[in-house]
């Protein structure tokens, strides 16, 4: 199957939707945070799901570009490189992120490439209901389910799996379980978008703004924290 190489406006305007949200969630948790704004600014029951919400959206849209590219392995090897650069920035930041967005989205695409012969043997209309199947479940054993392991290093595994262990702290987390089988379900999707089976509004839309945040997605990631950080440390300078 060839696959095609040129951008659909529609998937980078969702894409960019999504990281705007992100930008303005993690801008709410600043004021929170460093300028003593009020808690349910950054969390209450919309916020709360609309934060997982917009987070699925970017995970599922990583696994449709997933089939947009040979390159999978590559790519989620840059993308494990610059999370653990996060890593340990946001250590010695005393704010440590170990298994966030940009860790799940890293290994979510070297997984995808390296098993995805086996994904494509799954009869096509199976795939969605398993994959759901396993969302659903592995949410559910990750909730109600609570392993404790004896050493370190298997802590360290149970809690980027999804049980996170004693004195496992991180500022953004986003483990295996279940979000990796919400990435292989856009991987289902992104067969039926590389191989033009969605309407023709779909591939001829066109959108302002969003699809060019969308195709910088990964750099805004990884300088939005930084950024949003500087500008709330300013204002609490300017205010004081």
């Amino acid at each position: 199957m060839k696959e095609r190489k040129e951008r659909i406006q529609s998937i980078d305007a969702l894409r960019g939707f999504a990281v705007m949200l992100m930008v303005i969630h993690h801008l709410l948790y600043n004021f929170v945070n460093f300028l003593d704004a009020p808690e349910w600014l950054f969390t209450n029951p919309v916020f709360d799901v609309l934060h997982y919400t917009f987070a699925g959206l970017f995970i599922f849209l990583s696994g449709v570009s997933s089939r947009f590219s040979r390159g999978n392995i590559r790519r989620g090897l840059i993308a494990i490189a610059f999370a653990l650069v996060i890593s340990a920035v946001t250590y010695y930041m005393d704010m440590p992120i170990w298994f966030g967005v940009l860790h799940l989205l890293g290994f979510t695409m070297l997984f995808f490439g390296l098993t995805r012969k086996i994904w494509d043997l799954i009869p096509r209309k199976a795939t969605p209901v398993i994959f759901i199947v396993l969302i659903v479940a592995s949410s559910l054993a990750t909730a109600y389910f609570r392993p404790v392991a004896e050493n370190s290093f298997a802590r360290g595994c149970l809690s980027v799996l999804g049980w996170p262990q004693q004195g496992f702290v991180s500022y953004d987390y986003f483990p295996i379980l279940p979000w990796v089988f919400v990435s292989l379900l856009g991987s289902w999707a992104g067969l039926y978008i590389v191989e033009r089976k969605l309407p023709a509004r779909f591939y001829e839309a066109e959108f302002p703004f969003f699809p060019a945040v969308g195709r910088k997605a990964l750099l805004i990631y990884i300088l939005h924290q930084p950024v949003l950080y500087a500008l709330v440390l300013g204002i609490k300078y300017i205010t004081k």
